[in-house]
């Protein structure tokens, strides 16, 4: 566990761990063609921002809204330096990125670090490995989120070209929610009075919420500018905090090429479906000569739960730059792409299914053929007793909860990575999640009258290496709707998906083990399962959670500890010297 199980002698171990992590990092280096070391500075900063004629003051970096973009190649060390200079805690977590041997970096606060404390700074230092593609960072501590993200771009290693065409140019849109109000009061208020917290009022592209809501203008519209008759690869990202989003533009097909920062099998489509953590790449082949010079993009919500929710259309504007305008009339279509209906369970599952991996020489899918460590989660809502002499907004007077095997994720006080790597777990957390229900009931049927959940600081210990399948199970309790699950310092394999509960007679003999989508941030199908598999091939604590950030606050998350190898490049490396302090 860590620099604890060094043997003895010790300087002698010492120095053959040190020699050995270097030649190790060296050869790593070398082979993600020379890599270089890209320096940022985020300064953490309150900054005042105006949407729909509501002017607030929130958290940003750099005084951006969005936040900056990161560039780098596959290969790079990234060293970012987070200044906080506001009176929040801070942290940020490179959200794809898988974090080999480097947790202290992955950012999500009590899981890998304490937080960044007012006017401390902290460094975080890690190296792309074997990825290239859209990611994205944001703050992983409360709601904060909201307003702190930002695109995080690997391009590929040099004189490495793309599975596809060159496009002509690559456009990054990030889609997000806008609340009028300051989203740390929105879920302080919703914890403490037990019910569902007040929606965003509007869905943006790269913040802004377009031509669609009232007292937002025409400087309040993002714009991408085109030229006909070339191909434009979009980099979309979903920023958004509690809402599946459909993505559309009027008159024109997308053929998707990627997906969470690995290249699919191509495919056309009018829409997409991205979920709060996922990206999509896809290339825009614009008219030659088009019927008119502007077109609306639009995203609307996908939702099938019960609760409330933002049930708005925001919009962007696609513009061609036409040399010769007197040959295009210089008119909007105004008509909105057609978008899937709110709850269209059918379009989402069929849609999940069109991805495929490449599997090929150069981009294989090593998916693992047999299974060392079986898990079955339900993941879903539940609820909590209301306190003694207080009144509940939540089902029965009780508060909302959410839970993975009914056990209500509680964080603790000081960060589970550095508590592991110190055996010092007395006390905080606890080795016994269960691998299976405890007590199984008909899942996405008559919900059982007990809804009320455990709350507990558990995890699963794996070996280091061990293959793992993971099948997660919705249920109807409160409610059937998706869930977006994200795990950390991994990308899985889909392997099945269905609607339904999970049939381990039947449904195995249908798992694709040769290209499944391979992802950081899986979609439970509403009222229904998947099943992912992945090695565990990275030392540390990796957090698992709902990327709804509702049911992140209402406890659907868990952490896996992946155990050090045998060898000294399967070992976590110690803490860096700057790590936050709790």
């Amino acid at each position: 566990m860590g620099a604890c199980l060094l043997a003895i002698p010790t300087f002698a171990a010492s120095l053959l761990f040190a020699v050995s992590i270097n030649l190790w990092l060296s050869a790593q280096l070398a082979a993600a063609n020379q890599g270089i070391t890209r320096h940022y500075k985020f300064d953490v900063r309150l900054q005042n921002v105006t949407r729909l004629c509501h002017t607030k003051s929130m958290i940003s970096v750099n005084g951006m809204y969005p936040g900056p973009t990161i560039v780098a190649r596959e290969g790079d060390r990234l060293l970012v330096k987070v200044v906080n200079h506001v009176r929040n805690n801070v942290s940020i977590h490179w959200h794809g990125i898988r974090q080999l041997r480097s947790g202290w970096a992955d950012g999500p606060a009590y899981i890998t670090q304490c937080p960044i404390q007012t006017n401390q700074t902290y460094v975080y230092n890690f190296t792309i490995i074997g990825q290239r593609g859209t990611l994205f960072w944001h703050a992983h501590i409360s709601w904060l989120r909201a307003t702190l993200y930002g695109p995080l771009i690997i391009l590929p290693q040099r004189n490495v070209s793309y599975p596809f065409p060159k496009p002509h140019k690559e456009v990054t849109i990030m889609l997000g929610e806008w609340f009028n109000a300051d989203t740390e009061t929105v879920i302080r208020q919703a914890l403490q009075n037990g019910g569902g917290p007040n929606v965003s009022d509007a869905f943006t592209f790269n913040g802004f919420p377009g031509p669609l809501y009232n007292c937002s203008s025409a400087n309040d519209t993002f714009k991408l500018k085109v030229k006909p008759g070339r191909t434009y690869m979009l980099r979309i990202i979903s920023a958004a905090l509690n809402d599946d989003l459909f993505f559309s533009i009027a008159n024109h097909t997308m053929t998707v090429v990627e997906a969470d920062a690995v290249y699919v099998k191509p495919f056309k489509t009018n829409i997409l479906l991205i979920a709060p953590g996922q990206t999509t790449n896809v290339l825009l082949k614009t008219k030659s000569n088009p019927p008119s010079t502007t077109f609306l993009m639009a995203v609307s919500p996908y939702f099938t739960g019960q609760g409330t929710f933002d049930n708005t259309t925001a919009a962007a504007i696609l513009e061609y730059h036409m040399p010769n305008k007197s040959s295009t009339p210089n008119i909007t279509v105004k008509a909105l792409p057609p978008l899937p209906s709110i709850n269209d369970t059918s379009f989402a599952g069929n849609f999940s299914r069109r991805f495929r991996s490449l599997a090929n020489s150069q981009y294989p899918a090593n998916v693992p053929q047999t299974v060392d460590k079986h898990f079955f989660f339900t993941v879903g809502l539940g609820s909590s007793p209301c306190p003694k002499n207080q009144t509940c907004q939540g089902p029965n007077g009780t508060k909302f909860s959410a839970a993975v095997n009914n056990i209500s994720f509680a964080l603790p006080s000081t960060a589970l990575l550095q508590t592991y790597f110190y055996g010092k777990s007395n006390g905080v957390y606890t080795t016994d999640f269960p691998s299976f229900p405890l007590m199984p009931f008909n899942y996405t049927g008559t919900p059982p009258n007990n809804t009320m959940v455990m709350n507990d600081t558990k995890v699963v210990v794996l070996p280091f290496n061990a293959s793992v399948e993971l099948i997660m199970q919705g249920t109807s309790i409160l409610g059937a709707e998706s869930h977006p699950l994200h795990l950390h310092g991994f990308n899985v394999f889909v392997v099945g998906q269905g609607f339904g509960n999970f049939d381990p007679n039947k449904d195995p003999a249908n798992f694709n083990l040769v290209d499944p989508a391979e992802r950081n941030t899986v979609a439970v199908p509403s009222g229904g399962w998947v099943a992912v598999r992945f090695r565990a091939d990275n030392p540390g604590v990796w957090f698992m959670h709902c990327h709804y950030e509702v049911h992140l606050s209402w406890g659907l998350k868990m952490a896996w500890i992946v155990l050090d190898g045998e060898l000294p490049n399967e070992k976590l490396l110690p803490p860096p010297s700057d790590l936050p302090k709790c």
